[in-house]
């Protein structure tokens, strides 16, 4: 029987069960029980900044780990007003707050707008032009509920979404060679794609009884292909993007990690078990980790 404070792949359930009531609740509202949330949405912004040579911004980075706290539970709280009506008919999602009506919509509104007031103060840590990069995002983040509706591939605009971070970073740092962050950026995309397809595997039954759509569902037989796919495209992006940067071998070697560690979640990835796919998922927070090293070797070896 699953816990009314607790959704199925909630971690750190220890942590979120010591809050009292209703705390607890806000606290799942914002997904702060699944941390993997924010690292995903973090980690593109430090590749924008390491790749722009941004290695001795600490300071930056910290605030953009804040923001990426605060914004991704901002954006969970909106997708789970707009969907409560769906999540009550999906196994993993209807003991989701809002859904269950543990939490009030207005609350939950009141809640959304203290958390983009935590993100609006760190935009304004940053310079104009970035400030101006991260607002661009805001009509992007209040489409995406709306789009497993409208969409098989909601997946894709989650990624335009969750990796806008590197095109803030790295205009925080720098305003030229933008073809490089472009590549970048649209090499995250992809990797996006890829992770949130491997995510939609463990809602494919719920979702086709309930008419959501999704890239899992889509693909169908062929979602392991398919994400293998995604993540070979999204590595010649960020090659050809780090080739832009520094045309020499060392920067395409930089990539190896990251091409080891997706394709061991591919070639371990099983679409029958969704805790298999769970696990891959969330091993992307590491990727992450992995792929900034990456840009720092590239971004810190100097640019032309």
């Amino acid at each position: 029987m699953i816990e009314p404070s607790l959704v199925p792949d909630s971690q750190h359930r220890g942590l979120v069960s010591m809050l009292p009531q209703p705390f607890r609740d806000f606290a799942m509202l914002a997904r702060f029980d699944r941390p993997i949330g924010w690292w995903l949405l973090f980690w593109p912004c430090t590749w924008g900044v390491l790749l722009a040579g941004g290695e001795d911004q600490w300071r930056l980075i910290i605030w953009l780990l804040i923001g990426s706290i605060a914004m991704r539970g901002a954006g969970c709280v909106l997708n789970d007003i707009v969907d409560a009506d769906l999540d009550r008919r999906v196994a993993r999602t209807a003991q989701r707050p809002v859904a269950s009506g543990r939490v009030s919509k207005s609350a939950a509104w009141t809640w959304l707008f203290m958390l983009c007031a935590i993100g609006l103060v760190v935009l304004f840590q940053l310079r104009p032009q970035a400030q101006l990069v991260a607002l661009g995002s805001v009509g992007l983040v209040a489409a995406y509920p709306f789009m497993k509706r409208i969409t098989w591939w909601p997946q894709a605009w989650l990624g335009m979404v969750f990796t806008w971070g590197a095109l803030v970073g790295w205009i925080e740092i720098r305003s030229d060679h933008l073809e490089a962050l472009a590549l970048l950026y649209l090499g995250s995309i992809v990797w996006c794609i890829g992770y949130d397809t491997i995510y939609a595997i463990q809602d494919i039954e719920d979702d086709a009884i309930v008419g959501i759509r999704s890239s899992a569902r889509r693909l169908g037989a062929r979602v392991k292909g398919g994400v293998g796919a995604f993540y070979a495209l999204a590595l010649a992006l960020w090659a050809m993007a780090f080739w832009t940067m520094r045309p020499d071998w060392v920067a395409l070697v930089a990539l190896v990690p990251m091409a080891l560690h997706l394709g061991f979640q591919v070639t371990t990835l099983d679409p029958a078990d969704g805790e298999n796919a769970l696990a891959r998922f969330r091993s992307n927070r590491d990727a992450g980790l992995v792929m900034a090293l990456a840009c720092w070797v590239v971004g810190n070896a100097g640019v032309i």
